[in-house]
């Protein structure tokens, strides 16, 4: 049984977690802007009176909660913030700060899982923020704050333990990763 547009739709920004450009997910999906359009219009109509809301800025859309839920949410984001970081949000913490910044698909490699929960529990305490990446204007670039430092007891990241010698082996990583893509492209 295959999936209706809207559903699809859903389905594709739930699993991304973040905003996505109407000509990416076009693509991704092979659907011409009208047929996106109308999936989205499908999709916002479906969404009407639940949880979710699709937001549309023109050029982007992504899934958010619904701003009816605005109070649950935020009871849920200050339980969370009152907890102390997991395992996760940790590793990939210690990812972007030895990498000196990453994106959410350079930790996911990494961690060798979805990192989109853990991202957004260092956003929300403001230990990363988000940047629009330099090499990619179509993914988003996270760098550890001051506040992360400050977490970490430490004034500057070469203070981290075995700095240099984790900058050489995310280096080495970053380039057999490379290889790795090149050679699937071929």
């Amino acid at each position: 049984m295959a999936l209706s547009p809207a559903a699809t739709l859903e389905a594709t920004l739930f699993a991304s977690g973040e905003p996505m450009t109407k000509k990416r997910l076009g693509a991704l999906l092979g659907v011409s802007g009208d047929l996106l359009e109308a999936g989205l219009s499908e999709l916002a109509k479906n969404l009407h009176g639940r949880g979710l809301a699709l937001i549309d800025t023109g050029e982007e859309v992504e899934l958010r909660t619904s701003p009816d839920a605005a109070e649950i949410v935020k009871k849920l984001r200050e339980a969370e913030l009152s907890r102390d970081l997991g395992k996760a949000s940790l590793e990939t913490l210690a990812i972007i700060l030895y990498k000196g910044g990453a994106t959410r698909s350079d930790v996911d490699w990494v961690r060798g899982v979805n990192s989109t929960a853990a991202i957004r529990s260092l956003l929300l305490r403001g230990l990363v923020e988000r940047s629009e990446d330099t090499t990619d204007r179509r993914r988003a670039r996270y760098t550890a704050t001051v506040d992360a430092l400050a977490h970490l007891g430490v004034s500057n990241k070469e203070d981290l333990p075995r700095y240099a010698e984790f900058q050489a082996t995310f280096a080495g990583q970053d380039a057999a990763r490379g290889a790795a893509e090149d050679a699937e492209l071929s």
